[in-house]
């Protein structure tokens, strides 16, 4: 079982659980303030990103199902 875990939530954000660190472009971590379970925008429209703030009611769809994705390609 991994340490963390990611959910796609249908509809709605990406919900982070587990033992984890979110960085930004430059590495330099977030303060989590201790929080094991975050949830990341993928709407784009939290004024809070890259952290949902719940703006995607209403505005969003996407209904997360999962499936394989193809062979990796040789480099």
């Amino acid at each position: 079982m991994a340490t963390t875990r990611i959910t796609i939530n249908s509809n709605g954000s990406t919900k982070v659980e587990g033992d984890f660190e979110i960085v930004d472009k430059s590495g330099t971590a977030y303060d989590l303030a201790g929080r094991t379970i975050v949830s990341l925008c993928r709407c784009g429209l939290s004024q809070n990103k890259p952290f949902c703030d719940g703006s995607h009611k209403g505005h969003f769809e996407h209904e997360a199902v999962a499936f394989n994705l193809p062979p990796k390609k040789e480099a």
